[in-house]
């Protein structure tokens, strides 16, 4: 009979070894995890420019680890934006990210602004605006932002009215035909998404047949009223997007190694 042989299997013979399914995946994960944390800060709405600010380059990082926590820094143009402002991103921004599925926890922080710490503090204790600037020496809030993003929606919805209708006005449209428009009538495009989403938010008519051309409860604009009607939305639309160019403009400045 012939012993057994105890010769150990050299190396190069074993079979590779394989990582465990979990920590092969984990990686995968993580990254499709931060592209939907992405995709959700591209919601998030700088109130007074109406843009997203992804596009507007305030988020300055954004990593999520293999656990799920997704820390998020955002950037302003000055030290001195507007605290309700500033505040609105950074909470929605953290109402966006946590409500992505994966997403265990979410850190969102302002930096080098002057209200960093009650902004970062009360966001992440959820306190509200009034909670995170009490006993502050910056100064107390006196209401919660509701109203203020209101307005905003309510200059973004007029000036959508001008970005939609400026084609049909260069294409011959007059008043009489401008008043009878519906936003059924109106070639598809991301103007007339953007608007019709200012609207819904306001609860204003939104729908195929909802009037281009509304005042501010929802009417439809009557064509006498169409020249005026329409001035006053390109000048909305100018100022928002002047006001955009500029604080693009005050970010490169303020950050030029990494605004982009």
């Amino acid at each position: 009979m012939t012993a057994a042989s105890t010769e150990t299997p050299s190396a190069a013979a074993l079979p590779p070894a394989e990582a465990p399914p979990a920590a092969a995946d984990a990686l995968p994960r993580a990254e499709a995890l931060g592209d939907a944390v992405w995709r959700a800060l591209g919601t998030v709405l700088d109130p007074e420019l109406d843009e997203p600010i992804t596009d507007l380059d305030f988020v300055e990082s954004c990593t999520v680890s293999a656990e799920g926590v997704a820390t998020v820094r955002v950037r302003l143009p000055t030290f001195f934006c507007a605290p309700n402002f500033s505040f609105l991103m950074v909470a929605d921004a953290y109402d966006a990210v946590s409500a992505v599925q994966g997403v265990t926890r979410a850190e969102v922080t302002l930096a080098d602004h002057h209200a960093s710490a009650e902004i970062n503090g009360g966001v992440a204790a959820q306190a509200g605006f009034v909670g995170s600037f009490e006993g502050s020496d910056q100064g107390e809030a006196v209401a919660e932002l509701d109203d203020l993003r209101m307005q905003f929606f309510q200059k973004a919805a007029l000036a959508g009215q001008d970005r939609v209708a400026r084609p049909l006005v260069n294409a011959g449209a007059g008043p009489d035909e401008l008043a009878a428009t519906n936003l059924g009538d109106v070639p598809p495009s991301a103007d007339l998404s953007r608007m019709r989403e200012r609207r819904a938010a306001l609860g204003l008519p939104h729908g195929d047949d909802a009037p281009l051309l509304i005042d501010a409860d929802g009417n439809r604009i009557t064509s006498a009223q169409v020249p005026l009607h329409l001035r006053r939305a390109r000048l909305q639309r100018v100022g928002i997007e002047t006001n955009g160019e500029y604080c693009k403009g005050l970010l490169a400045a303020r950050y030029p190694a990494k605004a982009h």
